[in-house]
């Protein structure tokens, strides 16, 4: 039997091959996150979950904020590849700013992965005092801004939206944004995803200077 320095039997993990290994400990860790949280999840838990054991965690990942931040990353991929791709499939400016906003304020949830906006807290809290985590938080935010502000300006050029600074609205859309996802994520009665979508909207649709109909949220609450 081969053992590496951490004690991991090489020959019986290389049976299965890498990259399935480390997606498995991946998806295990999310999991592990949204039930204990960043702080208390252990490398025990994720290790139990995934079938495999602690040694070839470490082997893996290191470090275990290596390990959870891999793991939100993994997550935040595709989550935005998906919202991304639903996005370009509208053809109107107004539908596919409009799809941004659906998809930030009422994430699709499957068994796959668990709901962002708890993973997206913990990663929040992680960020303020550990400089890698926060390094991974502002690559996802400029991503969405990116996503936000080219919406805008193909609106502005086809005449839809008034001018305005592209990356400016981003920024505050998403700072919107995300304070009404901390009041979901919390639970708060008073913000649901329709009322969220509804503000959010409603500040899209004054800032640019179009009209919302706003049809989309009833169908789009029964989702979440």
């Amino acid at each position: 039997m081969a053992l590496d320095q951490a004690g991991v039997d090489v020959s019986a993990a290389m049976a299965v091959p890498a990259d399935s290994r480390r997606e498995d400990m991946l998806r295990a860790a999310l999991h592990v996150i949204a039930e204990r949280g960043f702080t208390d999840a252990r490398i025990a838990d994720v290790a139990k979950r995934a079938g495999t054991s602690p040694a070839l965690v470490i082997y893996y990942f290191q470090t275990k904020d290596n390990l959870l931040t891999e793991a939100i990353r993994l997550a935040e991929d595709s989550w935005y590849e998906q919202g991304v791709q639903s996005m370009q499939a509208i053809p109107d400016a107004i539908g596919r700013l409009e799809e941004i906003v659906t998809w930030i304020c009422i994430p699709r949830i499957d068994n796959e992965f668990p709901d962002p906006w708890s993973l997206w807290i913990d990663l929040w809290a992680r960020s303020q005092r550990h400089r890698e985590v926060a390094q991974v938080r502002e690559e996802f935010d400029v991503r969405w801004r990116g996503a936000i502000a080219r919406a805008v300006t193909e609106g502005q050029a086809a005449g839809t939206f008034e001018p305005t600074d592209a990356v400016e609205f981003a920024i505050a859309l998403l700072a919107l944004l995300d304070g009404l996802a901390v009041q979901m994520a919390l639970g708060d009665p008073a913000v649901d995803p329709a009322f969220a979508l509804r503000v959010a909207m409603g500040f899209a649709s004054l800032t640019l200077g179009f009209t919302w109909s706003g049809a989309v949220v009833g169908a789009a609450s029964a989702t979440f």
